[in-house]
């Protein structure tokens, strides 16, 4: 058990969004988490990050675009 009730915790949603969090309640690696702006969710362990630094570095990078090589007959599709 890392985080206890009423700590809070930092969740990653779509690998995209990093939403802050209160532990509400713990049954063994699930966590029943209230949201700031309410509503609430269940997770287990490794979701949940003690810090917003932390889950930012757990996000996916995105990879720069690399420019695409076009055939001069490409406008005729």
């Amino acid at each position: 058990m890392k985080y206890k009730v009423g700590d809070t915790v930092f969740l990653i949603e779509s690998n995209r969004l990093i939403r802050e969090c209160t532990v509400k309640k713990v049954s063994g690696n699930l966590y029943v988490v209230r949201f700031v702006n309410g509503g609430g969710i269940q997770v287990k362990e490794h979701r949940l990050f003690a810090t917003q630094k932390e889950a930012e570095s757990s996000l996916p990078v995105k990879e720069a675009a690399k420019p695409r090589y076009r055939s001069p007959y490409e406008y005729w599709h």
